[in-house]
């Protein structure tokens, strides 16, 4: 019963936070997010904010075990699918029990804090789970899903059914691409093989939670007397922990994946407290079920508690001196300290204007998300980005906030603008510009020429993506500051007097 309960609900939750990933057209609304809020890492950043859950997660390791490995962590769901694979197709596989590790293990978590105290964090979100599979679902199974979405589109369109429609398939970068194709493939082979080896050597979460997981009240226990060392709860046993000629169980590798008490033909195995007999009894199996929801209860809702499709395209080279960081960012500074470059807010950004960073922020801010307007402009109205952040890379915007967040300011060439270079009107940069910073004057020959206001600009972009021969462009400000109103209406001063970062 342990063993179905745990597997149908980390599948349950794996799957919703997957699809949040993949979900291009917003079928789940956006309070799913606090899914991402349950994440160890992102929690951990979001200190202040979410600290009730990095407590209720180390509460219910204490309680439990290692039940967020188990249930919560989508790269361990995806592990145990890996593993699964590899079992139907090696029927006769077994797991072999392995000495513990100590000394890579907690030299993988000094790494960790180093990286951290260095502000290297995009760096730490590479040993995140969490950030990992979050850009492997950006990067690798999400382009297949559109895919699979323009073929739906091509075969119902075809009968007159336009349910499906035709997305752009982009490759959002590269150095994030291979970086993602690594993780896949070297967790995926570990897991293949090992199952939870890298849960268990190298994964920074799993070795904290198990410090506190060796303390925990509940545990799979052995009973000795009913044991006769047959192996088979070790054939079993993904975390490589059962010692079964010993009789013992590493209780800080255990992810509680109860295998080893569904293949226990003796009945020797149980999850229980200390000093609790070991019966069959009905009311045992009342209690595990009791149990089980209890932890379910408070491992998933406790976020509660807090408010043309084409062939890949690659991003050209930006020009610019001073990198966009999404609204909401406050600075490169802030962003690379908190942002763990989990990709989130690529996948979600609706406008296709958040890619990757390579160099753009220097080595230390390498895939953390940087505004590139190559694919569009960042809507005036929306908040996505700064809304769903798990960390507080991003700092909330409303809509209001976000009209005078000035993340850039636009810098016009005249000499490279088509008036000068061809003699004819264009003014498409004018008409994209929510806040008029853009405005068409008159030039000589009757024709007119954009003059910009810099102080009214917020950075959206939209001239730079609509300009034929970028003769405009968005400058980055290397700390977002309040743009000044461009209009200023008696109903809304109250608002801009008291916007601030």
């Amino acid at each position: 019963m342990l063993r179905k309960l745990r597997i149908i609900t980390s599948f349950i939750i794996f799957a919703l936070l997957t699809f949040f990933f993949l979900d291009f057209a917003r079928i789940l609304p956006r309070s799913f997010h606090v899914l991402t809020h349950l994440q160890f890492i992102p929690a951990f950043f979001a200190v202040g904010k979410d600290v009730f859950i990095i407590l209720c997660i180390i509460v219910c390791t204490l309680l439990f075990g290692r039940i967020y490995c188990s249930i919560l962590c989508p790269m361990g769901t995806f592990q145990d699918i890996i593993g699964r694979f590899s079992k139907s197709i090696h029927k006769k596989k077994k797991y072999v029990y392995r000495k513990n590790n100590p000394i890579l293990r907690w030299s993988v978590v000094g790494i960790f804090f180093i990286l951290f105290l260095l502000g290297l964090t995009a760096w730490v979100g590479i040993l995140d789970p969490y950030s990992a599979y979050g850009r492997m679902a950006v990067h690798l199974f999400k382009p297949v899903y559109l895919l699979c979405n323009n073929i739906l589109a091509s075969i119902f369109t075809h009968f007159g059914n336009y349910t499906f429609y035709r997305v752009e398939i982009v490759m959002l970068g590269t150095f994030s691409l291979i970086v993602s194709i690594l993780t896949f493939l070297i967790i995926g082979i570990l897991a293949w093989k090992n199952g939870r080896i890298y849960c268990n050597t190298i994964c920074p979460v799993g070795t904290l939670l198990g410090f506190f997981s060796k303390h925990s009240l509940f545990k799979i226990r052995i009973n000795n007397e009913k044991c006769v060392s047959c192996g088979l709860c070790a054939d079993k046993c993904k975390s490589l922990c059962i010692d079964n000629q010993a009789k013992t169980i590493d209780y800080s590798r255990c992810v509680n994946c109860f295998n080893c008490i569904g293949n226990c033909n003796k009945k020797g195995i149980s999850f229980s407290p200390p000093k609790i007999k070991n019966s069959q009894s009905a009311d045992e199996n009342k209690r595990r079920f009791l149990l089980t929801g209890l932890t379910t209860a408070i491992g998933i809702p406790v976020a509660l508690a807090h408010k043309k499709t084409g062939l890949f395209t690659e991003n050209k080279n930006n020009t610019r001196q001073t990198p966009i960081s999404p609204p909401g960012a406050i600075s490169a500074k802030h962003l690379q300290k908190y942002c763990t470059a989990c990709h989130l807010c690529v996948s979600k950004c609706p406008s296709k204007v958040l890619k990757p960073a390579f160099l753009e922020y220097g080595i230390g801010g390498m895939m953390q998300p940087v505004m590139n307007f190559e694919k569009g402009f960042c809507n005036f109205d929306c908040t996505m980005c700064s809304n769903i952040c798990p960390t507080k890379a991003l700092t909330p915007l409303t809509k209001e906030q976000k009209h005078l967040t000035q993340i850039g300011r636009v810098v016009f060439r005249a000499e490279q603008c088509v008036v000068h270079l061809y003699g004819y009107n264009c003014g498409a940069c004018s008409e994209h510009c929510p806040t008029q910073a853009v405005k068409m004057l008159p030039d000589k020959d009757g024709l007119t020429i954009p003059h910009i206001d810099p102080d009214i600009c917020v950075g959206c972009g939209g001239c730079e993506f609509i300009c034929p021969v970028r003769a405009i462009y968005v400058e980055g400000n290397a700390i977002q500051r309040q743009a000044k109103a461009f209009i200023v209406e008696e109903k809304d001063e109250k608002e801009i007097k008291n916007f601030g970062f």
